[in-house]
Protein backbone atom coordinates (compact mmCIF):
# COMPACT_ATOMS: atom_id res chain seq x y z
CA UNK A 1 0.00 0.00 0.00
CA UNK A 2 1.06 3.77 -0.62
CA UNK A 3 0.88 6.74 1.37
CA UNK A 4 0.60 9.72 0.34
CA UNK A 5 1.68 12.24 3.26
CA UNK A 6 0.63 15.72 1.86
CA UNK A 7 2.83 18.72 3.00
CA UNK A 8 1.18 22.35 3.27
CA UNK A 9 4.17 25.27 4.47
CA UNK A 10 3.44 25.06 8.03
CA UNK A 11 2.87 21.33 8.49
CA UNK A 12 4.83 20.18 11.51
CA UNK A 13 3.67 16.51 11.73
CA UNK A 14 4.16 15.28 8.22
CA UNK A 15 7.12 13.42 9.38
CA UNK A 16 5.26 11.77 12.57
CA UNK A 17 2.77 10.64 9.39
CA UNK A 18 5.58 9.30 7.07
CA UNK A 19 7.14 7.10 10.31
CA UNK A 20 3.84 5.64 11.41
CA UNK A 21 2.73 4.62 7.55
CA UNK A 22 6.76 3.32 6.73
CA UNK A 23 8.57 2.58 9.75
CA UNK A 24 5.79 1.44 11.86
CA UNK A 25 3.69 -0.62 9.23
CA UNK A 26 6.67 -0.87 6.24
CA UNK A 27 4.05 0.26 3.81
CA UNK A 28 5.24 2.92 1.10
CA UNK A 29 5.03 6.71 1.84
CA UNK A 30 6.42 9.65 -0.13
CA UNK A 31 6.24 13.69 0.81
CA UNK A 32 3.90 15.07 -1.62
CA UNK A 33 4.31 19.21 -1.67
CA UNK A 34 1.05 21.04 -1.74
CA UNK A 35 1.79 22.38 -5.35
CA UNK A 36 1.19 19.12 -6.69
CA UNK A 37 -1.34 18.53 -9.25
CA UNK A 38 -1.59 14.55 -9.28
CA UNK A 39 -2.36 11.55 -6.67
CA UNK A 40 -2.25 9.36 -9.27
CA UNK A 41 -0.65 5.83 -7.76
CA UNK A 42 -1.34 6.54 -4.17
CA UNK A 43 -3.48 4.51 -2.18
CA UNK A 44 -4.61 6.68 0.62
CA UNK A 45 -4.04 10.07 1.36
CA UNK A 46 -2.84 11.75 4.74
CA UNK A 47 -3.24 15.15 5.61
CA UNK A 48 -1.18 16.04 8.58
CA UNK A 49 -1.28 18.82 11.84
CA UNK A 50 0.70 21.71 11.83
CA UNK A 51 0.01 25.47 11.01
CA UNK A 52 -0.86 25.38 7.33
CA UNK A 53 0.11 29.05 5.43
CA UNK A 54 0.16 30.12 9.68
CA UNK A 55 -2.98 29.58 10.01
CA UNK A 56 -3.93 32.86 8.73
CA UNK A 57 -8.22 33.91 8.04
CA UNK A 58 -9.02 30.81 9.45
CA UNK A 59 -7.21 27.64 10.44
CA UNK A 60 -6.92 25.31 6.88
CA UNK A 61 -8.65 28.29 5.10
CA UNK A 62 -5.69 29.11 2.72
CA UNK A 63 -4.61 25.27 2.31
CA UNK A 64 -7.92 24.44 1.15
CA UNK A 65 -6.99 26.41 -2.43
CA UNK A 66 -3.42 24.77 -2.68
CA UNK A 67 -3.37 22.52 -6.14
CA UNK A 68 -3.12 19.44 -4.61
CA UNK A 69 -6.72 19.75 -3.10
CA UNK A 70 -8.79 19.03 -5.95
CA UNK A 71 -6.35 15.88 -6.16
CA UNK A 72 -7.76 15.20 -2.72
CA UNK A 73 -11.31 15.89 -3.70
CA UNK A 74 -10.95 13.54 -6.41
CA UNK A 75 -9.18 10.62 -4.86
CA UNK A 76 -11.99 11.69 -1.89
CA UNK A 77 -15.09 10.63 -4.53
CA UNK A 78 -13.09 8.14 -5.65
CA UNK A 79 -13.57 6.21 -2.32
CA UNK A 80 -9.82 6.30 -1.49
CA UNK A 81 -9.03 6.73 2.50
CA UNK A 82 -8.27 10.50 3.42
CA UNK A 83 -6.93 10.92 6.97
CA UNK A 84 -7.18 14.59 8.11
CA UNK A 85 -5.38 14.91 11.59
CA UNK A 86 -6.19 18.25 13.21
CA UNK A 87 -5.21 20.95 11.04
CA UNK A 88 -5.64 18.15 8.25
CA UNK A 89 -9.54 17.94 9.80
CA UNK A 90 -9.56 21.98 9.90
CA UNK A 91 -8.47 21.47 5.83
CA UNK A 92 -11.30 18.95 4.95
CA UNK A 93 -13.63 20.93 6.72
CA UNK A 94 -12.63 24.09 4.74
CA UNK A 95 -12.58 22.04 1.58
CA UNK A 96 -16.43 20.63 2.51
CA UNK A 97 -15.16 17.46 2.35
CA UNK A 98 -16.54 16.68 6.19
CA UNK A 99 -19.29 18.96 8.00
CA UNK A 100 -19.19 21.43 10.56
CA UNK A 101 -16.53 24.06 11.59
CA UNK A 102 -13.72 24.29 13.80
CA UNK A 103 -13.54 27.00 16.20
CA UNK A 104 -11.17 28.75 19.06
CA UNK A 105 -10.20 25.94 22.06
CA UNK A 106 -13.44 26.94 25.04
CA UNK A 107 -10.59 27.80 26.82
CA UNK A 108 -9.29 30.35 24.31
CA UNK A 109 -5.75 28.58 24.93
CA UNK A 110 -3.88 25.90 23.09
CA UNK A 111 -4.18 22.56 25.03
CA UNK A 112 -1.51 19.82 24.20
CA UNK A 113 -1.43 16.35 26.58
CA UNK A 114 -2.41 13.21 26.24
CA UNK A 115 -6.49 12.55 26.27
CA UNK A 116 -9.12 9.41 26.94
CA UNK A 117 -11.28 8.91 22.97
CA UNK A 118 -13.93 6.38 23.31
CA UNK A 119 -14.49 4.38 19.78
CA UNK A 120 -18.27 5.00 19.18
CA UNK A 121 -17.68 3.44 15.74
CA UNK A 122 -15.65 0.41 14.88
CA UNK A 123 -17.22 -0.19 11.67
CA UNK A 124 -15.35 2.18 9.19
CA UNK A 125 -12.10 1.97 7.52
CA UNK A 126 -10.46 4.02 10.29
CA UNK A 127 -11.05 2.18 13.56
CA UNK A 128 -11.82 -1.59 12.56
CA UNK A 129 -8.56 -2.86 14.30
CA UNK A 130 -10.49 -1.05 17.60
CA UNK A 131 -13.29 -2.57 19.50
CA UNK A 132 -16.69 -1.01 20.04
CA UNK A 133 -16.61 1.54 22.69
CA UNK A 134 -12.58 0.76 23.48
CA UNK A 135 -11.26 3.90 25.60
CA UNK A 136 -7.84 4.64 24.41
CA UNK A 137 -5.07 7.34 25.02
CA UNK A 138 -4.08 9.86 22.38
CA UNK A 139 -2.58 13.29 22.61
CA UNK A 140 -3.61 16.73 21.81
CA UNK A 141 -1.99 19.61 20.25
CA UNK A 142 -4.71 22.43 19.38
CA UNK A 143 -5.69 25.40 19.17
CA UNK A 144 -8.80 25.48 17.69
CA UNK A 145 -10.36 22.15 18.08
CA UNK A 146 -13.75 23.53 19.54
CA UNK A 147 -16.18 20.80 16.77
CA UNK A 148 -19.13 22.99 16.11
CA UNK A 149 -22.48 22.07 13.94
CA UNK A 150 -25.84 22.60 13.65
CA UNK A 151 -28.50 20.84 14.61
CA UNK A 152 -29.50 19.84 11.55
CA UNK A 153 -25.95 18.52 10.20
CA UNK A 154 -25.60 16.44 14.01
CA UNK A 155 -28.85 15.03 13.84
CA UNK A 156 -27.42 13.40 10.26
CA UNK A 157 -24.25 13.03 11.59
CA UNK A 158 -25.79 10.69 14.18
CA UNK A 159 -28.00 9.02 12.09
CA UNK A 160 -25.38 7.87 9.52
CA UNK A 161 -23.42 7.04 12.35
CA UNK A 162 -20.52 9.14 11.20
CA UNK A 163 -19.40 9.93 15.14
CA UNK A 164 -16.03 7.89 14.95
CA UNK A 165 -14.22 9.31 18.31
CA UNK A 166 -15.60 11.11 21.34
CA UNK A 167 -13.63 12.70 24.15
CA UNK A 168 -13.84 10.62 27.34
CA UNK A 169 -13.45 11.70 30.98
CA UNK A 170 -12.94 15.33 29.90
CA UNK A 171 -13.82 17.17 26.60
CA UNK A 172 -10.01 19.76 26.41
CA UNK A 173 -11.71 21.83 23.79
CA UNK A 174 -15.82 22.32 23.94
CA UNK A 175 -16.50 20.42 21.08
CA UNK A 176 -20.62 20.02 20.72
CA UNK A 177 -21.40 16.36 22.03
CA UNK A 178 -17.71 15.95 22.83
CA UNK A 179 -17.09 14.93 19.40
CA UNK A 180 -13.58 13.93 18.56
CA UNK A 181 -13.58 12.53 14.88
CA UNK A 182 -15.54 12.21 12.26
CA UNK A 183 -16.01 10.43 8.99
CA UNK A 184 -17.72 11.31 5.83
CA UNK A 185 -21.36 9.69 4.31
CA UNK A 186 -19.30 7.44 2.02
CA UNK A 187 -16.90 6.40 4.96
CA UNK A 188 -13.85 6.94 3.42
CA UNK A 189 -12.94 10.18 4.91
CA UNK A 190 -11.81 10.59 8.25
CA UNK A 191 -11.04 13.94 10.25
CA UNK A 192 -9.74 14.28 13.87
CA UNK A 193 -8.23 16.38 16.40
CA UNK A 194 -6.48 13.91 18.62
CA UNK A 195 -2.70 12.64 16.89
CA UNK A 196 -2.83 9.02 16.11
CA UNK A 197 0.75 9.34 14.54
CA UNK A 198 2.10 10.79 17.90
CA UNK A 199 0.63 7.42 19.26
CA UNK A 200 2.34 4.41 17.56
CA UNK A 201 4.79 3.51 19.58
CA UNK A 202 5.86 2.89 23.31
CA UNK A 203 8.68 4.29 23.17
CA UNK A 204 6.38 7.45 22.54
CA UNK A 205 4.09 6.94 25.16
CA UNK A 206 1.42 4.99 23.99
CA UNK A 207 0.56 3.14 20.45
CA UNK A 208 -2.99 3.26 20.65
CA UNK A 209 -3.22 5.20 17.53
CA UNK A 210 -1.44 2.72 15.50
CA UNK A 211 -4.61 0.80 15.10
CA UNK A 212 -6.07 3.88 12.93
CA UNK A 213 -3.24 3.24 10.69
CA UNK A 214 -3.28 -0.63 10.91
CA UNK A 215 -7.29 -0.13 10.02
CA UNK A 216 -6.43 1.46 6.84
CA UNK A 217 -4.12 -0.82 5.85
CA UNK A 218 -6.25 -3.95 6.55
CA UNK A 219 -9.46 -2.38 4.98
CA UNK A 220 -7.21 -1.21 1.55
CA UNK A 221 -5.59 -5.96 1.94
CA UNK A 222 -9.01 -6.77 2.15
CA UNK A 223 -10.45 -5.10 -0.86
CA UNK A 224 -7.33 -5.90 -3.30
CA UNK A 225 -7.20 -9.13 -2.01
CA UNK A 226 -6.99 -11.33 -5.19
CA UNK A 227 -9.28 -14.44 -5.20
CA UNK A 228 -8.18 -17.94 -6.55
Amino acid sequence: MKFAVIVFPGSNCDVDMYHAAKDELGEDAEYVWHDETSLDGYDAILLPGGFSFGDYLRTGAIARFSPVMSEVIKAAKAGKPVLGVCNGFQVLLEAGLLPGAMRRNESLKFICRPVGLKVENNNTMFSSAYEQGEVIQIPVAHGEGNYYCDEETMASLKQNNQIVFTYHGTNPNGSIEDIAGIVNEQGNVLGMMPHPERAVDTLLGGADGLKVFKSIVKQWRESHAVKA
